[in-house]
């Protein structure tokens, strides 16, 4: 597939106009397609599977990570927490009883820190077939148009912008214009196709995917809960730090063909071995990742690029306050300039591709952030719309505003940031 930007004049005949073009249907696209939407703007969302989510749910990370500051207050809302409970509507899962409007009271935080024990964090595991379901049903009643089942080939450029991208599919090559465009791939495609400068990071030998058993399935019936059902199978097995990476194993990239093939069967054979010393009739494979899980692939060069030691720090540009997912007290602002570069003026991006350096690129790229960028992401662009600008130049405090009345806290308290940080990992993704 050619990744090199093309001329106008070498276009297809156009096949729809849209005011924002998203490329990529993961948790991040579609909060962006639906804020959009929500604002009166005409959204096609491109989406290369059958199913909404990225690894939400075809990835089987079926985790809303932590949204709070391991102390019992909430720390992240707007479309995340409204995302977390469509997770939930209809399928199995909970969050922590204990929090009650974002906040566990202070006579229970009192009672966990006189027995010794830490306050759980506010998230839950969910149901990754039936939160794809409802994100298909939201972006429907949101009005957004969705096309499945294909994928941005290309970028046509004209004068530095965007003018269309090339869209693959069943019916070959159609052209398709809009006014903005947001790469929520997850791996960088479209940005990478319309020449803007990308950073691209390896990932680690790690494949997990769903089994159930005779005794996994007895478990769930005495408890009533059918998610007990499932368990974790395996390929890889390393964590998000590396650990229990094969030596010898290069890292996987998620922009090479050939590193996505390799990751593909090598954890495939890894899993298919291990399956093999099962009693074969007690157990079953329930499902399978439907996409490559790395956390982390391409992201792009943007204004600014959040850092690990921006921890406790406020940015005028904030477009959302989060918490470190694995880490409790940890807490960061994301600053509008993660979200773009200057020398693309009609493009934005989202999740997993907004600029963050070393582990704070793991912090944004995780599902609750990765949903506030895209509601950022999605809100910047109508009013680079609007205002018929680039989107550096939008109006960040009229961005801001609208976030805040769209539920998002864009700065942390500094009552929250605690005299000494908890250190402790706790491998929750």
């Amino acid at each position: 597939m050619n990744n090199q930007p093309i001329t106008i004049s070498q276009t297809y005949s156009p096949a729809g106009h849209y005011d924002l073009l998203v490329a990529g249907g993961g948790v991040a696209g579609c909060a962006a397609a639906v804020a959009a939407a929500r604002a009166g703007k005409r959204v096609l969302l491109v989406e290369k599977s059958l199913k909404l989510g990225g690894l939400a749910t075809l990835g089987l990370i079926n985790f809303f990570v932590p949204m709070c500051n391991g102390r019992g207050k909430q720390i992240i809302f707007g479309m995340a927490e409204e995302f977390l409970r469509l997770s939930l509507r209809y399928g199995y899962g909970d969050v922590p009883a204990d929090f009650q409007n974002g906040q566990i009271p202070a006579e229970k935080l009192r009672e966990y820190a006189a027995a010794g024990k830490k306050p759980p964090r506010y998230a839950a595991r969910f149901s990754a077939e039936i939160f794809a379901l409802t994100l298909t049903e939201l972006c429907r009643n949101e009005g957004v148009t969705l096309l499945f089942d294909s994928i941005v080939s290309r970028a046509v450029t004209e004068d530095g912008r965007i003018a269309g991208v090339v869209v693959e599919n069943k019916a070959g090559g159609r052209y398709y214009t809009a006014e903005q465009f947001i790469d929520a791939s997850g791996d960088g495609d479209l940005l990478t196709r319309a020449g803007v400068p990308t950073i691209e990071r390896g990932n680690f030998h790690t494949y997990t995917g769903y089994k159930i058993t005779l005794d996994s399935c007895r478990k769930a019936a005495e408890r009533g809960e059918i998610g007990r059902a499932y368990q974790y199978c395996s390929g890889g097995n390393a964590n998000l730090y590396g650990d229990g990476h094969p030596d010898g194993v290069a890292p996987y990239f998620g922009g090479d063909p050939a590193d996505v093939t390799r990751y593909v069967v090598e954890n495939q054979l890894e899993l298919l071995e291990k399956l093999k010393s099962d009693d074969r009739k007690t157990r079953d494979v329930a499902v399978l990742p439907g996409m490559c899980q790395f956390r982390t692939s391409r992201r792009i060069a943007g204004e600014y690029v959040l850092q690990e030691s921006d921890t406790y720090r406020h940015f005028a540009d904030s477009v959302g306050a989060i918490c470190d997912f694995d880490r409790r007290d940890y807490l960061y602002e994301i600053p509008y300039r993660t979200l773009y570069n200057r020398h693309a003026p009609n493009l934005l991006t989202c999740g997993r591709c907004a600029a963050g350096d070393g582990y704070a690129w793991d912090v944004l790229r995780v599902i609750p952030p990765a949903i506030l960028t895209g509601q950022a992401a999605g809100v910047a662009a109508c009013l680079a719309i609007d205002g018929q600008v680039p989107v550096g130049e939008i109006d960040v405090s009229l961005l801001q505003q609208t976030l805040a009345a769209q539920n998002v806290v864009l700065h942390f308290d500094d009552g929250d940031v605690p005299e000494v940080s908890d250190d402790t990992i706790e491998y929750n993704d």
